[in-house]
């Protein structure tokens, strides 16, 4: 008689309860409950099922355990109840905080924040050298200071299986891993020094790879947006390519670039980006700068937003934010309002387009409105022209011969130090001219310092 061979079974998922704070001096784009929606799906991206939530209204964050006493002991009946192994907090968490947290709900339940809970899903989904090393890079630097407390947690999660090299079973800090737990403070800093100068040579073949790219004068357009926006998927069908799209939170994070094809002949090189979200870890932002220069580089952002969502404007408003976090504000911008298909009212999507400047509705998925996108890309990148004053000095010749090529010029005057042009360029240019521009009165008169002074 045949023996029949096991067959191997997932793992249950973890069991968690969220904890979210409404705090009286904090301006949050999202509200508490759109907050906490979103903490639950980076719950399931990370693997784990949300048992319940807990929230409360504080001026200020408890001292010790960032909820008041009476709401730890509701949490921890509330975790015992639900049999729960993991509390996630809706935002970054003190060492003192999740001390304290610890002792109070005992050394069984793991306490992690937000911001832990985004760098497990940023170590699940890094596959290239780059990403790894910005991810490893990050929770380095989350950890140092929590030293003592993440190595414990990293202990008890010591035998879990089915990870990847590093990865430590169940959500929490995947990277350093159980081989980490003698190192000391110095090879950790060692560590995080090692691995900002590998990222320094990353950062400098990309501005080699980016200065290659305007020799050849082919635009750069930048997909920016809030995760899950549809970005992977507009640039798989505009450039017919085959970016791994994911229905889920940060399905990408490694930039892809592919060339599309625009009307009246001309080409631009698209490029998918990490997504943003509110509350993004500042040591993300850090440990991610080589990556989010092809933002902060790129001549147009094409900002992707999901009209679907209940929360779209306020996932817009949180974009525009980190967008002038890491430098790219002032880069000129168009909108693609994506997954119009799932509006029940198609009218809606044009009412909303009044909401959002340079917009056009489109659906990724089904390539509807692709050829209004394109469109409104090509008038910006190649017939739309700003007015701009700059003073150049002679040593940027490069950029005084890019005036004159691709721009139109009305007036110039040498100086003894460089020359100052008048006139316009496409949009496109505009970020790269930013450091010299100089004030123009409303005739396009150029105003010294001296002048400004005396208007002033």
């Amino acid at each position: 008689m045949a023996k029949k061979i096991p067959q191997p079974t997932t793992p249950p998922r973890e069991r968690a309860f969220l904890v979210g704070v409404e705090l009286h001096d904090h301006n949050n784009i999202l509200s508490l409950e759109d907050s906490l929606a979103e903490l639950a799906l980076l719950a399931d991206t990370a693997g784990v099922d949300v048992a319940g939530e807990l929230t409360q209204n504080l001026r200020r964050p408890h001292v010790e355990t960032y909820i008041g006493s009476g709401k730890v002991e509701e949490l921890k009946a509330l975790v015992e109840e639900t049999l729960c192994e993991v509390v996630i907090f809706d935002d970054e968490l003190s060492p003192r905080h999740l001390r304290e947290l610890e002792k109070a709900l005992g050394r069984n339940t793991r306490i992690i924040d937000r911001t832990a809970l985004i760098l497990d899903i940023f170590a699940q989904h890094a596959h290239t050298k780059e990403g790894m090393l910005q991810v490893e890079l990050a929770q380095y630097e989350y950890n140092l200071p929590r030293l003592t407390r993440a190595w414990t947690h990293l202990e008890r999660q010591a035998g879990g299986g089915g990870g990847r090299a590093g990865s430590t079973g169940g959500v929490g800090l995947r990277g350093p891993g159980e081989t980490q737990l003698e190192v000391d403070r110095r090879s950790i800093r060692r560590r995080i020094a090692h691995l900002k100068k590998e990222l320094e040579k990353v950062e400098a073949y990309r501005h080699q790879h980016r200065a290659q790219r305007k020799r050849t004068r082919i635009p750069t357009v930048a997909l920016v947006g809030y995760t899950n926006a549809g970005k992977s998927t507009l640039l798989n069908r505009l450039a017919k390519s085959d970016v791994y799209v994911a229905d889920q939170l940060f399905a990408t994070l490694d930039p892809t670039t592919r060339r599309v094809q625009l009307p009246g002949d001309n080409l631009a090189l698209f490029t998918d980006t990490v997504g943003f979200i509110q509350k993004l870890p500042t040591t993300l932002i850090a440990a991610f700068h080589a990556t989010l220069e092809e933002i902060a580089e790129a001549d147009l952002l094409l900002h992707m937003v999901d009209i679907s969502h209940p929360n779209a404007l306020g996932q817009y408003q949180s974009v525009l934010q980190t967008l002038e976090e890491i430098g790219a504000g002032h880069i000129p911008m168009i909108t693609a309002l994506n997954k119009a298909d799932r509006l029940k009212d198609p009218e809606k999507a044009d009412r909303v387009l009044e909401n959002f400047p340079k917009s056009v509705a489109v659906s990724a998925l089904k390539g509807t409105g692709m050829a209004d996108l394109l469109r409104l890309v090509q008038e910006e990148l190649f017939e739309a022209f700003e007015p701009i004053g700059v003073r150049l000095p002679y040593k940027e010749g490069a950029l005084i011969s890019l005036y004159h090529e691709l721009g139109q010029v009305d007036r110039v005057e040498h100086e003894r130090g460089g020359v100052v042009i008048h006139g316009s360029l496409p949009g496109r240019l505009l970020a790269q001219f930013s450091p010299w521009r100089i004030k123009t009165n409303g005739a396009g008169i150029h105003i010294s310092e001296e002048e400004t002074e005396e208007q002033a």
